[in-house]
């Protein structure tokens, strides 16, 4: 176990459900274990590949062969965090042995915490070898072993870097799902899945329009919303559920989508039902459970998304909504930061999940140690 307070270089490589690319992060820590500052020193992202993506998108359905097709992209993915990694340290002038740990969060492509277990590939082993650094992966595991739902676990670290004193804050992360973590001062901190983000509003316009997202929300702006769908899609049993709360491509994916539809609905009407049901999740979480929030702070890709940040905007008036880069916590990078964050936490033996908002029934040290 390592000096409690020590300044340390740590990497966070986060792998989201947008299933986009790969974000890694070079975050310097100081001081005890959970405390601050946190500084971001250097970032870089490497995009997933149409094939890379396909496959990955592939094994969230079973099928023949899955298990060894698993494998081997789990492999893949590795030699890809590895990679990414090594652009990073070269980038910023750092050698691999100042590196205290890799935070590796890697690709989500099963979370059934209701059957006790989350899957993400990666393959912690491989990586270390590759990157000559020692690796922190598995994050979730250990709070689903407790009865928890393994996620959201970034709130957390919202709870160290960004709680104020005197002012309610909630900080909502948008990624390809939306979560929450509420922080009123003077109360314990929770958070929950909100439900869908990013990841149906991606999906529909690389069906319509060949891209990878809706740049600004604008498609969507340009359709109207359609009320039957709308409300088909916020009739799903799991956005009306008591936190805590956690989902993911399991149920929210094309296929769901697809079954709440009639037909004959504009291609850009669906992508604007999409985003007012975004829009609809979040504000409705905020007013639901963050009662007296003054300030949200956003962060994942959806904060660039400027259709769906008027429309919370104007669904929660009495917020001001700004992005995490407004607290020095940059909104593309923050689940990145938060995964160096837990790795430096697992290496000094801390618990780092908050059962107030996964639900375990204790607080547990989290993640899997691969030496280098």
């Amino acid at each position: 176990m390592t000096d409690p307070g020590d300044t340390s270089l740590y990497a966070g490589v986060m792998s989201g459900t947008s299933l986009d690319g790969i974000d890694v992060a070079l975050v310097e820590i100081s001081g005890k274990p959970g405390g601050t500052p946190v500084k971001l020193r250097a970032t870089h992202y490497r995009p997933y590949d149409a094939a890379t993506r396909a496959a990955l998108l592939d094994l969230h359905h079973s099928a023949s062969g899955e298990l060894h097709r698993a494998q081997l992209i789990a492999n893949d993915l590795a030699r890809l965090y590895a990679a990414a990694v090594s652009a990073l340290l070269r980038e910023a002038g750092v050698a691999p042995e100042q590196v205290r740990a890799i935070g590796c969060h890697g690709q989500t492509i099963r979370h059934r915490p209701e059957h006790g277990y989350t899957l993400q590939l990666g393959n912690a082993a491989l990586l270390a070898e590759l990157s000559g650094i020692t690796v922190v992966s598995d994050f979730r595991s250990r709070d689903i072993a407790a009865g928890g739902q393994g996620a959201p676990l970034v709130p957390a670290f919202h709870d160290k870097v960004l709680r104020h004193s005197a002012i309610h804050r909630v900080i909502v992360n948008i990624g390809g799902i939306s979560n929450l973590t509420d922080l009123p001062p003077g109360r314990a901190t929770t958070g929950f899945d909100c439900g869908p983000g990013n990841l149906l509003m991606d999906a529909w316009a690389a069906r319509y329009r060949g891209a990878t997202y809706d740049h600004g929300g604008a498609w969507a702006a340009s359709g109207k919303v359609v009320p039957a769908l709308l409300d088909a899609l916020l009739s799903e049993p799991f956005l009306h559920s008591l936190p805590p709360k956690s989902c993911g491509r399991d149920l929210f994916n094309l296929a769901w989508l697809e079954g709440k539809l009639h037909g004959g609905e504009r291609a850009a009407g669906v992508q604007a039902t999409l985003l007012e049901l975004t829009a609809r999740t979040i504000s409705d979480s905020v007013r639901g459970y963050c009662a007296g929030a003054q300030e949200v702070y956003l962060c994942g890709g959806g904060a660039h998304n400027r259709a769906l940040v008027q429309r919370l905007q104007t669904s929660l008036p009495e917020c001001r909504i700004q992005p995490t880069d407004a607290l020095g916590l940059s909104a593309d990078w923050m689940e990145a930061v938060a995964f160096s964050w837990l790795a430096q936490q697992t290496l000094h033996g801390q618990c780092a999940n908050l059962p107030a908002v996964t639900g375990a029934r204790h607080p547990c040290v989290l993640g899997a140690i691969y030496q280098a």
